[in-house]
């Protein structure tokens, strides 16, 4: 057995050191495609609960994906410090090729790859050409390259049932690894093609959805109706007025632009500048806002 996991780490370094020449940044990894490398920030006498926030800073390694490098004197030294690796993983988002998976499980008992084409077919691109790494399990990996610049996050599932997908702070399992479950190896005919373009269709499916805000009201007549609201105000009103107005004045977007004219109406009625800002600026604490 272990002659087996000497080879088997042997050859993983190998396929490693051949990916990073491609310019793809590797980690070594366990059997159990875990990085192989324990955290420096955890020991096995004293767990940390919460290890420091650390991606490498403190020069030691075990940090994961941050570890990942294409210079070959660290990467064997990653995989001497970690005798027992069986393979290695490919870290996505990093230049040159801002690497994107796309991984086709088999495992959620859906047909994620006609699940896939389905999306392309409704939203109207066209899956390239691409390396296609094949898993033990039967899945399929698609190296796809994004935009510099664009962020792709991880996710598992929110596209459609059984996609996954790697990216920023994410890594995939390389070609050559033997993992628990079997050997991971490319599809054929496709080790020569480089991680192709991804369809910028695809691309806005992968990303977030922009926030979205509230867009502020004009202020227009019912901004004058709270100010007249306020002018109206007799002795013993003018605070109670005054915040009911600016209340309702933040609660339809329209508070940051219509306080000072509230200000100055409350003025006008008898408050003094610092007693209006008070009551407006407590209008807007109540109403979640920022005064």
């Amino acid at each position: 057995m272990a002659t087996f996991d000497r080879q088997a780490t042997t050859l993983a370094l190998a396929h490693a050191l051949s990916a990073a020449e491609r310019g793809l940044a590797v980690i070594p990894l366990s059997r159990t495609k875990l990085p192989a490398l324990a955290s420096p920030h955890r020991t096995d006498d004293t767990p940390d609960p919460a290890p420091a926030p650390c991606h490498g800073e403190c020069g030691r390694l075990g940090h994961g994906v941050y570890d990942a490098s294409t210079d070959p004197v660290r990467i064997r030294a990653m995989f001497a410090a970690a005798p027992h690796a069986t393979g290695y993983g490919i870290a996505c988002g990093l230049s040159p090729h801002h690497l994107i998976g796309v991984d086709l499980d088999t495992k959620s008992g859906t047909d994620s790859s006609a699940a896939l084409r389905e999306l392309a077919l409704r939203h109207l691109f066209t899956l390239p050409e691409t390396i296609v790494v094949l898993t033990p399990s039967g899945g399929r990996h698609l190296w796809l390259s994004g935009p510099p610049h664009v962020v792709v996050p991880n996710s598992a599932g929110r596209l459609a049932p059984g996609i996954d997908i790697r990216g920023a702070g994410g890594y995939l399992v390389g070609p050559g690894s033997r993992t628990v479950h079997g050997v991971y190896g490319i599809a054929p005919g496709t080790a020569h093609l480089p991680p192709a373009p991804c369809p910028q269709a695809l691309l806005t499916l992968l990303l977030p959805p922009p926030r979205r805000t509230r867009a502020p009201r004009p202020v227009g007549r019912h901004g004058d109706g709270l100010v007249q609201f306020v002018l109206a105000a007799h002795e013993g009103q003018r605070n109670t007025r005054l915040f009911w107005a600016a209340c309702r004045a933040y609660e339809d977007g329209i508070g940051p632009d219509l306080a000072p004219a509230l200000a100055t109406a409350a003025v006008t009625t008898g408050l003094t500048d610092q007693e209006a800002r008070a009551t407006i600026a407590s209008a807007a604490r109540m109403t979640g806002h920022r005064p």
